[in-house]
C-alpha cells in the first residue's frame, strides 16, 4: 500500500498547487473521519491547552488541523520531486539574514512542529549543506522515501534519533546548520517538565545543551502553509541565550513556540501526543494508560 501511494505522490508533482491542495483537503477530510484516535488526541491537546474554546470550535480547529497536515504530505510531491525552480517558487523565505549574520558560528535552527517543517527544511536545504534528525519510519518503503525526499539537495547530513546527541554536536562543530525538531514528547530521558500552554510538558533541553557546549546561535524557524506554498520566517538569534540553567532556556523555547501557535492554530501538529508523559501524580491527558 505505501509503494502504491508513494508511486502515487511522485506522479502528482506536475499537478498545479491548487489541485494538489484540494487532493490534500480531501486526503484530510478522510483522515478525519477514520483516524480516531489521532482525533481524539487532537481534542484532548486542545481541550488542555486551549479551554477557552467550546467544543464546536475545538471541533473545528481539529478538522482544520487534518486538513492542513494532509495538505502538508501532499506537497511532499513537489518537494520531492518537482523541478528545483519550482521548488523555489513555492517556498518563500524571510530572515536569510539572520543566517548570514551568525556566518563563523555554530547555528541551530529551531523548527517547531508546524506543517511547513519538511518545506522549510528542502528550501533551505537548496543553498547550503545542513544537519538534521528524523524518526525512523517503521514502513521500510516510506522510510526510505522520506530520507531520500531530505537528502534531495546538497547532501545533507540525516541522523536518527538513536545517533543521540553526539552525533548532532559532531555536525555542528564541523559548522553544518542543524534543523533541529525540539517539541515532541520524547519521554523522561534527557527532557524536563516545562509548561506548555500552562501545561507541564516533557521537554528534551537539547537545544541549551548543544549551545552551551558549542556557543551556537539558536534562530528559530517557523513554517507555515499559504494558499500560494509555504512562508517560512528565519527569527533573529536569541540573545542571552543560553541562560541562566537548561530548565529556565526549556521553559523559553517553550514559551517561544507557544506564542507561535496562537499565531496559526490549525498548523500546530496537535495530532501528536504532547503529554503523553506526565509529571508524576498527574493525571493523563489522554485517558487511562
Amino acid at each position: 500500500m505505501s509503494r502504491l501511494a508513494l508511486a502515487l505522490l511522485r506522479a502528482a508533482h506536475r499537478l498545479p498547487l491548487p489541485l494538489l491542495r484540494a487532493i490534500g483537503a480531501a486526503l484530510g477530510m478522510l483522515l478525519f473521519a477514520a483516524a480516531g484516535e489521532r482525533r481524539r488526541v487532537a481534542q484532548a491537546n486542545l481541550a488542555a491547552c486551549l479551554p477557552a474554546l467550546d467544543r464546536a470550535a475545538r471541533a473545528r480547529l481539529v478538522a482544520a488541523a487534518f486538513r492542513h497536515f494532509a495538505q502538508g504530505l501532499v506537497d511532499r510531491a513537489v518537494l520531492w520531486h518537482a523541478a528545483p525552480e519550482r521548488v523555489r517558487a513555492l517556498v518563500a523565505v524571510e530572515g536569510e539574514e539572520h543566517l548570514d549574520r551568525a556566518a563563523g558560528r555554530p547555528v541551530i535552527l529551531l523548527a517547531p512542529h508546524f506543517v511547513g517543517l519538511d518545506a522549510a527544511w528542502t528550501r533551505l536545504t537548496m543553498d547550503r549543506r545542513m544537519a538534521t534528525t528524523y524518526a525512523r519510519q517503521k514502513d521500510r518503503a516510506f522510510d526510505a522515501a522520506l530520507a531520500a525526499g531530505r537528502a534531495r539537495f546538497n547532501a545533507p547530513v540525516l541522523l536518527s534519533r538513536q545517533d543521540g546527541a553526539r552525533a548532532a554536536l559532531r555536525a555542528l562543530r564541523a559548522g553544518l546548520p542543524y534543523y533541529l525538531l525540539p517539541d515532541m514528547d520524547l519521554g523522561a530521558r534527557d527532557a524536563v517538565f516545562a509548561p506548555f500552554f500552562g501545561v507541564p510538558a516533557a521537554t528534551v533541553t537539547t537545544v541549551s545543551r548543544l549551545a552551551r557546549l558549542t556557543g551556537a546561535a539558536v534562530l528559530p524557524c517557523v513554517a507555515t502553509l499559504t494558499p500560494s506554498g509555504y512562508r517560512v520566517v528565519i527569527h533573529p538569534a536569541w540573545t542571552g541565550f543560553p541562560g541562566a540553567g537548561v530548565e529556565e532556556d526549556t521553559r523559553r523555547m517553550n514559551a517561544f513556540i507557544e506564542d507561535r501557535v496562537r499565531e496559526a492554530p490549525a498548523q500546530y501538529h496537535w495530532l501528536h501526543k504532547r503529554f503523553k508523559t506526565r509529571p508524576p501524580g498527574a493525571a493523563p491527558i489522554y485517558g487511562a494508560p
